[in-house]
């Protein structure tokens, strides 16, 4: 039954499986019934001023026993969840929050340190706890559950090209359907053992925690050191289903930490984020022949995917594509798709453009939905007016697509868009956040593209400096992945015939 709730799903499967575990995190193996009380007690325990409209409740926490709890009692709530993450600098988590502005803000003892800034100025309250302290919450009062399809369920911020991250509303009904999908396709129920290699800012996790709690499987979370090598993780925690991005594969094969066929758990294996390349799958498919492969596609505003190709089993029928990677398969078919030329009429290549009920609704900031979305006229799809999206209106993905052997195959962005390790990142953020430094006057970011690696480089005019210093100064700013490897001093940026930025002849200059 799709006509769910993120947070009614969860309850129905700990009302069938109270005894099952839900969830295993550090030290703690949490079953259905004990998450569901503390989930419960942690919602009557949050500060939230009765009668707010849905109110948003911003998650600064890691893998711990804290972010799961905290998740799910901020649905309890009927609050829309805003993940940050500890990881991330502290100014870019309060951007964030000034943009979102959450009711209350939780942190585990991972995101403590952040609260001496101005990040704890940014919520109505601020709710510290640690895992020790999860269990002796009290269950005090909590009023009746009132669920809401249309209410959002979360808020995740990608990259914006603005220099400023785009929030992404999905409501509860959009991701129900995703969950629903997703969970029946893999057959996911107790005993399954799920993966969770996704931080709560990448919206794949999603998946990890509700199609698991969906069906009373276990969500097995790893530590990040465990990272480092999945395959110990999938044996030695026996994992049966695996999701993650195909860099996961190789960093592992670099590490010569690929042995064939010694997974012997493994039923399925999932892959987002990145181009999966032919390698990358048949060095994973090594570790466990029977295990299916899937390959997966979706941007965070279409609810975590909308596409899926599975492998043959047989590497020998797997087909050939005109850049060696694996299909994204076609659109799911209880959404609509068009692939739009150039000249804005179907094509066989072009941009890939969805709608449906996995669709967001629009940005957290109307602005932000200008040229997102299309919509028909006469035959051809043309730009929307409209500042808020109707239901007829296609996303429009920005990913260019092709037709190959009745797939869809992924042939890379059609703007300055790309995907380091599965994280969404848009050049032109790291640029406007590069321009703010006092001594730039010009920045440009060039990706550089390694076998399955992408590595960044960057280019600025004005005062030189040292990389280190620039560096140090951008991480305080950026993500660790969105800092620049290396960072070159130009007297003036080379322009091309048309006067523009000539990218390519920045790439030639950048280093190896």
């Amino acid at each position: 039954m799709t006509e769910r709730t993120l947070y009614q799903r969860f309850a129905d499967t700990a009302a069938r499986f109270p005894d099952v575990v839900a969830l295993e995190v550090g030290d703690w193996a949490v079953t259905y019934r004990q998450l569901h009380a503390h989930a419960e007690a942690l919602a009557a325990a949050l500060p939230l001023a009765a009668g707010t409209a849905q109110p948003r409740i911003a998650l600064l926490a890691g893998r711990s026993l804290v972010a799961f709890t905290g998740y799910l009692a901020a649905l309890r709530l009927g609050a829309a969840v805003v993940p940050l993450n500890p990881r991330y600098p502290a100014r870019r988590n309060a951007l964030i929050c000034r943009t979102a502005r959450p009711d209350v803000l939780i942190a585990d003892e991972s995101g403590a340190d952040q609260l001496d800034g101005d990040l704890a100025d940014l919520a109505g309250s601020v709710f510290e706890l640690a895992d020790d302290d999860v269990p002796d919450l009290d269950r005090g009062d909590l009023p009746g559950y009132r669920p809401d399809l249309d209410a959002v369920a979360y808020v995740l911020f990608t990259s914006g090209s603005t220099g400023t991250p785009k929030g992404v509303p999905i409501t509860h009904r959009a991701a129900a359907a995703y969950v629903a999908h997703n969970a029946d396709h893999y057959g996911l129920e107790p005993g399954c053992r799920t993966s969770h290699t996704f931080d709560l800012t990448f919206d794949p996790s999603v998946f990890d925690l509700f199609a698991t709690w969906s069906s009373g499987a276990t969500l097995v979370c790893p530590q990040r050191e465990d990272l480092l090598n999945p395959v110990d993780h999938l044996v030695d925690r026996a994992i049966t289903h695996w999701f993650s991005v195909p860099s996961a594969v190789s960093v592992s094969t670099g590490l010569g930490a690929l042995p064939a066929r010694r997974v012997t758990t493994l039923r399925h294996s999932v892959f987002i984020g990145e181009q999966l390349t032919y390698a990358q799958a048949a060095a994973w498919q090594r570790l466990n022949p029977s295990a299916p492969i899937d390959n997966v596609y979706g941007p965070t505003e279409l609810t975590v995917a909308c596409t899926r190709y599975r492998l043959p089993a047989d590497p020998a029928r797997w087909p050939t594509t005109s850049n060696d990677t694996v299909p994204i398969g076609p659109v799911y078919d209880f959404l609509a798709a068009v692939v739009v030329g150039e000249d804005g009429f179907p094509a066989d290549e072009g941009e890939l453009c969805v709608r449906g009920v996995q669709r967001f609704d629009g940005y957290v900031r109307a602005e932000d939905n200008q040229g997102r979305f299309l919509v028909h006229d006469d035959g051809r799809w043309i730009e929307s007016s409209s500042a808020v999206p109707g239901p007829a209106e296609y996303y429009r993905t920005g990913d260019r697509v092709r037709w190959e052997h009745g797939e869809l195959v992924h042939l890379g962005r059609l703007d300055q868009q790309i995907k380091i390790r599965g994280y969404r990142v848009e050049l032109g953020e790291i640029e406007s956040v590069l321009t703010r430094h006092d001594a730039v006057t010009q920045a440009i970011v060039v990706a550089l593209r390694e076998g399955d690696a992408v590595r960044l480089a960057g280019f600025y005019t004005g005062a030189e400096m040292s990389d280190r210093q620039l560096t140090h100064w951008l991480r305080e700013r950026l993500p660790a992945h969105m800092v620049p490897e290396r960072l070159t001093h130009l007297p003036a940026l080379p322009l091309n015939a048309n006067g523009k930025v000539d990218r390519a002849a920045l790439v030639a200059l950048s280093p190896t």
